[in-house]
């Protein structure tokens, strides 16, 4: 058995799966990270292969995170995968995780699954002290409020 070195959250929203994956897709800068900080989407391609690049904001001044990287997996109303693994055009570069954000339909509504793989168990316990289940958990709270208003 190999060990995956996972962190993950999840919840219920109370939004059929075809409503919360096109917020999930189509308008992923206002749920991606934890507010105040807020989401420029540089380029996000959704097939294999593509380019996944943004920067995060913080509220003061200088305060910026750069992500690139490539999505591995996409299908449709489902799930994507995506990775720092790599840059664009398979070009190596220092990894730290690999992330899994899919839908399921539960009931009336969905459950929303998010999730982090390592490459080992000191990159998965860095990215629980960066504060992972708090700010996963606030980006699912983000999105289920844009999901379940109107």
């Amino acid at each position: 058995m190999t060990d995956i070195h996972e962190l993950a959250v999840e919840t219920y929203i109370a939004a059929p799966p075809e409503k919360v994956w096109s917020i999930m897709t189509e308008r992923l800068a206002e749920w991606w990270c934890p507010r105040p900080w807020r989401t420029e989407i540089i380029e996000i391609d959704w097939r294999a292969g593509g380019r996944s690049a943004m920067v995060l904001r913080g509220p003061n001044p200088g305060e910026e995170h750069a992500l690139e990287g490539v999505v591995l997996e996409f299908v449709p109303g489902s799930h994507w995968v995506s990775t720092d693994a790599f840059r664009v055009g398979w070009i190596p570069q220092e990894p730290f995780m690999t992330g899994r954000w899919g839908v399921t339909a539960e009931g009336d509504g969905t459950r929303y699954r998010a999730s982090a793989r390592h490459w080992s168990e000191e990159a998965s316990q860095k990215h629980a002290e960066m504060g992972f289940e708090d700010g996963w958990a606030a980006c699912a709270a983000q999105l289920k409020a844009l999901c379940e208003a109107a």
